[in-house]
C-alpha cells in the first residue's frame, strides 16, 4: 500500500477520534506529497513518497534544534510528538553500526582512499541508505573513514 493511501485511512481515523495532532501531521504531509506530484508531473513512486516524507522529518528535526538552542520547550515538546508519530510511516532506522558497514563495505568497493573521494563514496552510499539512516550521521561516517 503506498504512503498516500496509508496517510488517507489514518486521516479518516484520526478524524473520527478528534485526534488534532495526527490530522495536523497527516494534512501536511498529504500538502507536501501533491506539491512534490505538482512539481515532477505525474504520480509519485514509492521512492518520491520516502523523499518527500524525510524532507518532513528532517524538517521537524531542524526546527527541533532551533527552538531547543532558543529554550522553547514548548514548541520542542510539539515537535517530537510530530516526529514519534511521523517514524511510523518511516522505514526502520539502521542503527550507527550498520551504517558504518555498509559504508566500509562501500569504500571497499569503489576503492576510496582519501577525502578526495569523498563525492564518490556518498552518491554511491546515499541510494542504499535511502530513508534508512540520517544524511548527516552519513556525512560524518564516510568523513570520518576517508580521514584515516
Amino acid at each position: 500500500m503506498s504512503l498516500e493511501t496509508t496517510l488517507n485511512e489514518d486521516l479518516k481515523t484520526a478524524m473520527k477520534a478528534h485526534d488534532k495532532l495526527a490530522l495536523n501531521v497527516i494534512r501536511m504531509v498529504k500538502a507536501s506529497l501533491t506539491n512534490e506530484r505538482v512539481k515532477v508531473g505525474h504520480d509519485l513512486t514509492a521512492d518520491d513518497e520516502l523523499t518527500v516524507l524525510s524532507r518532513e522529518i528532517k524538517q521537524r528535526k531542524e526546527s527541533r534544534e532551533e527552538f531547543a538552542n532558543a529554550d522553547r520547550q514548548d514548541l520542542v515538546d510539539g515537535l517530537d510528538k510530530e516526529l514519534a508519530f511521523l517514524a511510523k510511516y518511516a522505514p526502520k532506522q539502521l542503527s550507527e553500526d550498520e551504517v558504518k558497514q555498509i559504508i566500509t563495505d562501500t569504500v571497499s568497493e569503489i576503492g576510496a582512499s582519501s577525502m578526495a573521494d569523498f563525492g564518490k563514496v556518498m552518491g554511491a552510499v546515499m541510494p542504499k541508505l535511502k530513508g534508512q539512516a540520517d544524511g548527516a550521521l552519513v556525512n560524518k561516517t564516510v568523513k570520518a573513514l576517508l580521514s584515516k
